[in-house]
């Protein structure tokens, strides 16, 4: 294992990269990525002595051989230039386009992410902020392949790092090799994991395994040469080949109980075949001829593994008395199985259509959640991404037999939005393997699921109590969303028109296209129904929208004054998480310059034309400013969440950002966002988090204040 990794060049990868892109343009492009990156590396060294460059190359090669297409091979190398030298992200757009530029930014700020802990917790969360900050499917390759060429080199660091690095990699990154189905790369990963975590354990199979090679090649070659006859002589096309297991698998049995001499399949033989016929009639000529062991037979082209793993695997007595597992399986299914979902960029369109359905499905589920990321916080993208990527999965059949993969607890409504939104929105019953089941039944394996639906129906609120995929559950809030959205407008159109009417004027001479195009203007909004939906949801009153195309000079904040000074104190529930001045019907923002949360002493501030912002005191941005002042406070009967600031300065000798988030997560705050900046001599982060008071908040900077690498931490003012 602690070999210096091969000498690679440019040329080398290229070459490889030539059969699997065609393009002439994006051939050009990669060689660009390569000397953009060459550039920005040179003179940096790796701790192995090797220049730096040689670590991008490698990363190409090894996401290369996933056939992926050639944003992720671009990707793959230039994919370090944001950590080494002064390259902006700007930079990287206007060279390679916006989708290279998304890939690279986010690798570099999941390359900041390290575990604090051995613990089972701190595995789970840094699994779900690394799944929910690769927004492209394709920096979860760049990142795996990243970790591979790494860990292949993990002897040029101290034992103590080696050990931490395979640690995080068996715990962190391997088990989305295997959600995603790469296991080229996943197989790979564990065998030097173990190594590093258990080289006693590691190097003794291996030592087993070699005083038995040469008996085990015997008759490995053997039972492939007589499988080859056996097949030939019925007239079928395939490839064959044998191989011994892996260590990492033979010690998973070993660790489960078994003994050396009760491990029956180290031995292991894979035959490729044209057709998913082929395969059933395969292993039924085997079985004719060598003996099958009881329960050992398994079809996963039928039922296929939760990853989305396709494959026939019987266990049978071979020569020599040896047990051999064999694996019969299509050339797109051994594609898939050694690519996973990375295969989806070289897929044909003939071959198994069960695993391209499913592939489909995860890759739109995808494309799902990041339409939807712009409407959600950035936590619950993260765990929509985990709950749906790295779930326990279960797979269900259309009444045509088309196969579904859900997660275990998925219900007929998740299926439904599964096949499309509109059946989603539609249904109104469905028919479990022929059995009428209520909506939130929970679906097994192997059921067969049919919709009903009627054109005159909508989604139900209580589906969101029961639903379990963020597909199903974004799809009806977003059904509500502009619901709500269509009722406020109308509302606002019509208290526009009922002001209109008392004041005698007509709503066409008023609201006309040149008044329409000042108030768009004069109030920044985009179109009409934005004008009806801002004095639906109380943010501008009528008057002021009529006095505008007047060109009155009454503006909302003198109308907020008058009626603020109008009202009398009076002891109510408010709905609004601030009061202001007593009243409760009145819309206000809070200030993002100073992110005030409840009990922090505050005021309140009338903007020109933009209503009440509530900012802090002692924000530097209402100081001096007593004529446009009124008074606000928390109500108190509210439990809403706050965004805040935190600054947090800490010692320069590494990133600190995973310790910091533990944190956090010790206290079960969520982080809205984060940025992290090195200096000369300190890093500042800048996080967002979502707190309940300034109690809690006052929590976590004594908390990170007894962390011995901070410095200093602060709010915003």
């Amino acid at each position: 294992m602690n070999e210096v990794s091969e000498a690679i060049t440019f040329d080398d990868v290229y070459a490889q990269i030539k059969d699997n892109i065609k393009d002439t343009e994006e051939l050009l492009k990669i060689k660009e990525a390569y000397y953009f990156a060459l550039d920005k590396h040179k003179g940096l060294k790796r701790l192995t002595g090797e220049e730096f460059i040689t670590h991008p190359l490698h990363v190409a090669q090894i996401v290369n051989s996933l056939n992926v297409d050639a944003t992720t091979i671009i990707g793959a190398l230039i994919h370090e230039v944001m950590n080494n030298g002064e390259t902006t992200l700007s930079e990287i757009e206007d060279k390679f386009g916006s989708a290279v530029a998304t890939i690279v930014d986010s690798i570099t700020k999941i390359n900041k992410l390290e575990l604090v802990d051995d613990s089972e917790s701190s595995a789970i969360y840094l699994r779900k902020v690394l799944v929910g900050l690769a927004t492209d499917v394709r920096v979860l390759f760049i990142k795996l392949a990243d970790r591979l060429h790494n860990m292949r080199t993990n002897y040029a660091i101290n034992p103590k790092k080696q050990k931490q690095k395979a640690y995080e990699t068996s715990a962190v990154l391997i088990p989305i090799a295997h959600r995603l189905g790469i296991n080229s790369i996943k197989s790979e990963l564990e065998d030097l994991c173990l190594y590093y975590t258990k080289p006693d354990v590691y190097n003794d199979i291996l030592e087993k395994l070699s005083e038995t090679k040469k008996e085990l090649n015997d008759s490995l070659e053997e039972m492939l040469e007589s499988i080859t006859n056996i097949l030939t002589e019925q007239g079928l096309k395939f490839k064959i080949k044998g191989r011994v297991k892996s260590v990492h698998s033979i010690y998973n049995k070993l660790a489960n109980g078994k003994k050396w001499n009760e491990i029956y399949d180290i031995l292991a033989l894979r035959v490729i075949l044209e057709s998913v016929s082929d395969c059933y009639l395969a292993v039924g000529l085997v079985h004719a001829k060598y003996r099958p062991i009881p329960k050992r037979f398994k079809d996963y082209i039928a039922m296929p593994k939760a990853n989305m793993y396709q494959s026939l695997h019987t266990t049978v007595f071979g020569v020599d008395g040896h047990l051999f597992e064999v694996q019969f399986r299509t050339y797109e299914m051994d594609e898939f199985a050694e690519k996973g979902m990375a295969s989806h960029w070289s897929y044909k369109e003939h071959g198994t259509k069960k695993v391209q359905n499913i592939m489909e499905q995860k890759l739109e589920m995808f494309r799902n959640l990041i339409e939807t990321h712009e409407e959600v916080d950035d936590d619950a993208f993260a765990r929509d991404v985990t709950s749906d990527m790295l779930a326990e999965m279960i797979y269900v059949f259309t009444p045509k037999g088309d196969v579904m993969e859900l997660p275990l607890g998925s219900t007929p409504i998740d299926f439904a939005y599964r096949i499309h939104s509109d059946v989603g929105d539609k249904t109104v019953g469905a028919i479990v393997n022929d059995t009428i089941v209520p909506l939130n039944y929970e679906l097994e394996n192997n059921d067969i699921v049919k919709i009903k639906t009627n054109p005159n129906s909508s989604p139900n609120k209580d589906w969101l109590n029961f639903v379990k995929t963020s597909q199903a559950k974004n799809k009806i809030k977003s059904y509500f969303s502009k619901q709500e959205r269509n009722f406020m407008m109308a509302k606002g159109k019509d208290i526009l028109e009922k002001e209109l009417r008392k004041r005698k004027l007509a709503f066409n001479d008023v609201m006309n296209e040149e008044n329409i195009k000042k108030i768009l203007k004069d109030l920044k909004l985009k179109e009409v129904e934005d004008i009806y939906l801002s004095i639906g949801t109380l943010r501008y009153t009528a008057g002021f929208i009529i006095n505008l195309t007047m060109d009155n000079k009454t503006f909302v904040e003198d109308a907020l004054l008058e009626k603020v000074n109008k009202e009398q104190r009076h002891d109510i529930n408010y709905k609004n998480d601030i009061v202001v001045a007593g009243v409760g019907d009145i819309l206000v923002n809070v200030a993002k310059c100073c992110k005030p949360v409840k009990g922090d002493d505050i005021l309140g501030f009338i903007t020109k034309g933009q209503g009440i912002t509530v900012h802090k005191t002692n924000c530097p941005n209402v100081l001096d400013k007593d004529d446009r002042i009124i008074p606000v406070e928390w109500n108190i009967n509210s439990d809403a969440l706050y965004l805040t600031d935190l600054f947090i300065e800490t010692d320069n000798d590494r990133n600190y950002l995973s310790e910091i988030i533990a944190s956090f997560t010790k206290r079960n705050v969520h982080i809205d966002s984060f940025k992290a900046k090195e200096y000369k001599n300190m890093y500042l982060y800048e996080i967002t988090i979502k707190v309940k008071n300034k109690e809690e908040v006052e929590r976590i900077i004594f908390d990170l204040e007894m962390l011995s690498f901070i410095r200093k931490v602060g709010r915003s003012r």
